[in-house]
């Protein structure tokens, strides 16, 4: 009932949020990417999105096939592999973000690695800054992280967000003091936006923590010490929006291959793909 090329269509939009980029993703026209959405709604009987000439929303009946074609697409993947009798073997240095620690990532992870027995899968939670610094220095073969910023188009763009700011409930920034920042070390994409950001406002700041780690920032935010630049999506649970502040723009995490991954390692093409099938569970909570 249900194609398979037109659910990792649907997916993709969903995940980017952006018919032209899901059709820069699949390596196909727009006008493919708006036709295999069509012929699934047709399939439905139902609307999948809301779209304007700006913007592109699930509807509440696509946010249901989210998981529905999520589950079809791995089955189709496990028959495919399992008839073409591939088994991946070797090592794979995979980096991801802090961003991801508190998501479902780790069900992807354990999801490739049952799939994939054979594959020594070395996993490497870092700041995106740094996954980018490791991977030009070919210390990893694949990387899920931010990029750096208007412009960088390298990798495979996983989904788009907004960045905003955030706190602890009730927790309000008095304008005519500085910003009391929580912010990860350099070299932190999100620390620099921040920055960047308030510094273009002529606003104050001020570090009222530093923590290379996810869990220190959302635990001095919640103790109320400052506010924190963060992805819309991935708000940890006890943090709210902050008003007030200047805007942060939108950020984008895409993945990007090694030079020796550049080379085709199937493995790394493998969890590429693992990841690219099932990332809306990376903007939900674990």
């Amino acid at each position: 009932m249900y194609d398979p090329a037109q659910l990792r269509t649907f997916l993709t939009v969903a995940q980017t949020l952006s018919f032209t980029q899901a059709a820069a993703r699949l390596g196909v026209r727009q006008s493919t990417v708006s036709q295999h959405v069509r012929k699934l709604e047709e399939a439905t009987g139902r609307p999948l999105f809301l779209r304007d000439t700006h913007s592109v929303e699930l509807t509440e009946d696509g946010e249901a096939l989210l998981g529905f074609a999520r589950t079809i697409l791995e089955a189709h993947e496990r028959a495919a592999a399992w008839f073409t009798g591939t088994r991946l073997r070797g090592r794979l240095r995979f980096g991801a973000s802090e961003d991801f620690v508190l998501t479902r990532l780790p069900e992807i992870l354990e999801g490739f690695r049952h799939e994939h027995p054979e594959v020594e899968l070395e996993l490497s939670v870092e700041l995106s800054g740094t996954l980018h610094e490791r991977l030009d220095a070919g210390r990893l073969d694949l990387v899920l992280a931010k990029r750096r910023g208007p412009g960088d188009e390298r990798g495979r763009l996983v989904w788009r967000d907004r960045m905003v700011w955030i706190g602890a409930e009730g927790l309000r920034v008095d304008p005519e003091r500085a910003v009391p920042l929580i912010v990860f070390p350099p070299p932190g994409i999100t620390r620099a936006r921040a920055l960047e950001v308030l510094e273009r406002e002529g606003r104050a700041w001020r570090i009222a923590c530093t923590s290379g780690s996810l869990s220190g920032l959302v635990a001095a935010a919640r103790a109320g010490l400052g506010v924190m630049a963060h992805t819309r999506g991935l708000i940890p649970p006890g943090l709210v929006r902050v008003p007030g502040l200047p805007d942060l723009g939108a950020v984008e995490f895409a993945l990007l291959r090694g030079e020796r991954g550049e080379r085709g390692s199937p493995a790394a093409e493998a969890l590429a793909t693992a990841i690219l099938s099932g990332a809306d569970r990376l903007t939900r909570p674990a």
